[in-house]
């Protein structure tokens, strides 16, 4: 009586005797595989082609795609640079809030850009960047651990914009003093595309935003 063998032993005696098939280098061309690409029957050299092909298709793949966000991520730091030197650039402090607003709209092509800080010296009480910010939208922004990157929610924040009506999607970012609980102004940015800014968008790069007009925009504090 024959007793069938177990292919996991067969598997393992080929593993454990790699010149088993350099003693039987016929059965290389006898061994039929079906194959999943073709559909018809190959030789265990042809099928052993066929997966290094599958898996340097895949390489290709990934290193593609590992260029691609390279790419990517260079035109980010790019525009990040152009916006931090027109900042380094501003005459006064006064025009740090114009510079910061302006600056991400020509770098990231953003369509509408605006901030509002509270808590501001004497001298800039009157400016455009102070106005119009209720108790709510403090409180709103103290509340804004993270960066909001979504659909528009009618929020207080987005009818700063010069234009609010059509925007679909937005950016508020709060802006803080380093190691402060409390924000001291809101930084939006807004689009009509309601794709341009979601919530499945990672915000680090925005983050790094918030942290950088901070650091510009304290200089106007009380």
């Amino acid at each position: 009586m024959t007793v069938p063998l177990d292919s996991t032993l067969v598997a393992q005696y080929l593993s454990d005797n790699p010149k088993f098939f350099e003693e039987h280098a016929d059965l290389l061309a006898e061994i039929k595989l079906s194959s999943p690409v073709t559909g018809r029957a190959v030789s265990l050299q042809e099928r052993q082609m066929e997966v290094m092909r599958d898996k340097y298709k895949t390489l290709e793949l990934r290193m593609g795609n590992l260029m691609r966000l390279a790419s990517e991520n260079e035109a980010i730091a790019n525009k990040f640079h152009r916006w931090t030197k027109t900042l380094l650039e501003s005459e006064d402090v006064g025009s740090i809030p114009h510079a910061v607003t302006s600056g991400l709209k020509s770098a990231f092509d953003v369509p509408q850009v605006t901030l509002r800080i509270w808590g501001a010296e004497a001298d800039y009480q009157d400016e455009w960047f102070v106005r119009g910010v209720s108790d709510d939208a403090r409180i709103f922004a103290n509340s804004l651990q993270a960066p909001y990157c979504g659909t528009n929610k009618d929020f207080e924040a987005v009818r700063w914009l010069d234009d609010p009506a059509g925007i679909t999607s937005t950016v508020i970012i709060p802006l803080r003093k380093p190691g402060n609980k409390d924000a001291f102004g809101l930084l939006i940015l807004g689009s009509e595309d309601p794709a341009r800014f979601t919530s499945l968008m990672a915000t680090d790069f925005l983050v790094h935003i918030g942290e950088t007009s901070s650091t510009a925009l304290a200089w106007l504090l009380a």
